[in-house]
């Protein structure tokens, strides 16, 4: 492999952008001794990203955070060795809201080979699918050296893996409203030809106060008790999903160091998974540890961005609305003491902007909750991860200054909830079917990573709706600024569960003069009730 030439010592004194540089300078010079790894597309840098403009109407190149673009007109397969655009079937469809979840929707898809004129047909009904909107047409390739296969590999085998993913945007359209796609490309349009697909439903965001539901979870990864989780989302039947980050290990480190066990195929199995599910409700994704990926770009982002559509273009952290409720999307490997490859790596800009969010949304009327997700635990106290003492520091006191609903997390593959909390301290129990008053108690925070990855444990006995465990406390510890462990006892772990579960919450806007409130469910994988807590905003 070419990363054999750095230890992980040695990679873990890198920041993310220095090992890029450094991987990317590596394969260029293998691609010279070696005549090229793929040909002239990709004479630059080794795993990289590529535009396909020559192939898509309405392709846009890529960034200048990602590894590397084509030259006019190149792709890595001469035209006359691509298959026919008939023969070529989209697979792992998702959608998720555009930059105003209200009036646009992203749709992103895969290919397994290069397609001419990719696009995607919307319309009120499947009968109705409106005219072509030109889709992005981008290709992730990585030599096949630099692979660790999760699967057995055949004595003959291509030189390197090369993913197609295609991104398209739908804009202008009616809040609240129920619309039909079908993606396609030349050869392939299920709206002249219906037999080879049927359109997927999926509904924009509303601005109106109203009941809904969403679901949370993280630490999904690719496996029968991941299908079961996915089965769940859809049986909450929620308006859109929130996923907190470690998507599908294809990462298995997840350390975002260049010497990480990594095999990109993997995520081919994930967004297959998940099509059933995704194809029709919005996951609203953040990244992980598992999603640096130091291959494509110098932030460790360029393979989840074409993977998964962004509000903000090449930018890992954002914010919507919907109803009553604003979303605080982030990433926490920005302020994670636990992982040094991307700390600090927006030099501050998350947190001033993160800032300006909640001060905003504070400020607004039309907004009761405030809900923010990411995926490394401020309040956790598994064996495994514990909490993060960088995402205390830097942004807890931001959540109680701004009086935040709940903080979700995953990291940690279990279900935690706590007390709620301000300043780090228990202000109230919150025993299981308990009412809370946020502007009055503080901050919950809830962890739900269990959703298909190995489980955790915990150094104290499980506590859930059924088999219930007052402790008093917990012995714990954070991690701190120097990357080790700090001991500490906790009073705050209210409810923990091992096993798979997701997190369901009911919000409800408030009628005749009853108070807007968000019912939590704690749900397990056999659609169990584990834990419920009831937080409401009383001023």
């Amino acid at each position: 492999m070419t990363t054999s030439k750095m230890t992980p010592e040695q990679a873990a004194r890198l920041t993310m952008a220095e090992q890029h540089d450094w991987y990317r300078s590596a394969t260029s010079r293998r691609s010279m001794l070696r005549g090229g790894l793929v040909g002239a597309a990709a004479v630059a840098a080794g795993p990289t990203l590529l535009a396909v403009p020559a192939l898509a109407a309405g392709t846009q190149a890529p960034s200048a955070t990602t590894g590397g673009t084509a030259p006019a007109g190149a792709s890595l397969l001469a035209r006359a060795e691509r298959p026919a655009g008939s023969s070529v079937v989209p697979f792992g469809r998702h959608v998720a809201y555009g930059a105003d979840p209200a009036t646009s929707l992203s749709v992103t898809w895969q290919v397994t080979a290069p397609v001419d004129n990719p696009f995607v047909r919307i319309g009120h009904s499947p009968l109705d699918l409106g005219e072509k909107i030109p889709a992005s047409l981008s290709v992730l390739t990585t030599p096949f050296a630099d692979v660790t296969a999760v699967d057995s590999v055949p004595l003959v085998k291509p030189t390197t893996v090369e993913q197609y993913y295609v991104q398209a945007h739908a804009e202008h359209l009616l809040p609240g409203r129920t619309y039909y796609y079908v993606v396609g490309h030349d050869g392939w349009d299920p709206a002249a030809h219906p037999h080879l697909d049927s359109a997927r439903a999926v509904t924009t965001a509303t601005t109106a106060r109203t009941d809904f539901t969403f679901t949370a979870f993280g630490d999904q990864g690719v496996s029968y008790d991941a299908v079961a989780l996915a089965n769940l989302i859809r049986a909450e039947n929620p308006a859109f999903h929130l996923h907190a980050g470690d998507l599908s290990y294809a990462n298995g480190s997840g350390d975002g160091l260049i010497t990480d066990s990594y095999d990109p195929r993997v995520w081919d199995q994930f967004l297959a998974q998940n099509e059933l599910f995704a194809g029709s409700i919005p996951w609203q994704a953040v990244v992980g540890n598992h999603e640096m990926e130091p291959w494509y770009s110098p932030d460790g982002y360029g393979g989840f961005f074409q993977r998964f559509a962004q509000p903000v273009q090449n930018q890992a952290y954002y914010s919507f609305t919907y109803g009553n409720v604003a979303f605080l999307a982030l990433d926490a490997n920005d302020v994670s003491y636990e992982f040094p490859a991307n700390f600090g790596y927006s030099g501050g800009a998350q947190t001033k902007w993160l800032t300006r969010q909640l001060a905003a949304f504070r400020a607004n009327k039309k907004i009761d909750f405030i809900v923010v997700y990411f995926h490394e635990c401020a309040y956790s106290t598994t064996d495994q991860h514990a909490s993060d003492g960088g995402v205390r520091q830097y942004w807890t006191p931001l959540f109680d200054q701004y009086s935040v609903d709940l903080v979700i997390n995953g990291h940690n593959h279990v279900y935690e909830r706590t007390d709620p909390l301000r300043a780090g301290k228990v202000t109230t129990a919150a025993p299981i079917g308990a009412t809370v008053d946020t502007p009055r108690d503080g901050t919950t925070y809830v962890v739900a990573g269990s959703s298909g990855e190995s489980l955790y444990q915990f150094p104290a006995t499980d506590s859930y709706e059924g088999d219930v465990d007052n402790l008093a406390s917990v012995t714990t510890w954070v991690r701190n600024s120097s990357g080790g462990k700090t001991p500490e006892t906790v009073d705050w772990s209210r409810v923990r569960y091992t096993g798979y579960a997701l997190l369901s919450v009911d919000s409800e806007p408030g009628r005749h003069g009853q108070a807007p409130k968000l019912v939590l469910r704690g749900v397990n994988e056999y659609g169990t009730e584990i834990d419920r807590l009831t937080i409401v905003r009383s001023s």
